[in-house]
């Protein structure tokens, strides 16, 4: 998984435009759930933007269920009525853009489900990604070196292993821009060490035997800055 494709970017303003053209472009041609949008190089050409931007509003339309892609067919209206898709696109128009303490917090009450669901349901192939995550973390440590990017990697391996495709989306959309901007507000600078080790460590013992307890508690030592972070405690 290359983590430079998660990382958040500077186009949502252009992203938001997309949005409202395609949900335009639906209702201006009445089409209907289960009706065929024209290719991203139509809309590309049509909007004077790239196929790429076209293809991210795409993605996060379908991410939110109003868009269906399906691979050498094209891309479908949603299973929903035209008013509703309208007022959702509106919704998502007018998201803000979460401030840090609330995604931080957000990921604490992920992680403590996900790894959990993690420990029960995950597979020996899942257990083997999440173990070639921790080496690689380790190794970076170990040799001295910044290990964002495998602290990320490690946590979306017990994402991916807790069986629920949703919550493996969010952690997806919001852990890259926590991690990327812990030290912007000077959050974990120092986390990233030899102890760090022992609890990404503990977490991975703890799916492998399927302890959920466990996991749960060392997650939730690992989260010991983060708690202090979102809630003053000590």
């Amino acid at each position: 998984m290359k983590v430079e494709v998660l990382m958040s970017n500077d186009n949502d303003e252009v992203h938001n435009k997309i949005i409202a053209d395609i949900a335009e472009l639906i209702n201006s041609k009445n089409l209907e759930p289960g009706d065929k949008l024209p290719s991203e190089r139509m809309l590309s050409e049509k909007f004077g933007v790239s196929r790429g931007l076209v293809r991210e509003s795409i993605n996060k339309l379908e991410f939110y269920g109003l868009l269906k892609s399906i691979p050498q067919s094209g891309t479908f209206v949603a299973e929903m009525g035209i008013i509703a898709m309208n007022g959702m696109v509106q919704d998502i128009l007018e998201l803000e853009v979460p401030d840090f303490k609330s995604l931080v917090e957000t990921r604490i009450l992920l992680e403590l489900k996900i790894v959990k669901l993690a420990s029960l349901r995950r597979t020996d192939a899942d257990l083997l990604n999440i173990k070639h995550a921790l080496e690689a973390y380790e190794e970076k440590i170990l040799n001295g070196q910044k290990a964002v990017q495998e602290d990320l990697l490690f946590h979306l391996a017990i994402a991916k292993a807790c069986g629920n495709s949703m919550l493996n989306a969010f952690m997806l959309k919001i852990t890259p821009e926590i991690i990327t901007n812990f030290r912007k507000y000077h959050v974990c600078v120092n986390e990233l060490t030899k102890s760090a080790i022992n609890e990404h460590r503990a977490i991975y013992e703890a799916i492998k035997a399927k302890e959920t307890t466990t996991a749960r508690e060392a997650m939730k030592v690992h989260f010991k800055t983060l708690y202090q972070y979102c809630y003053n405690v000590e």
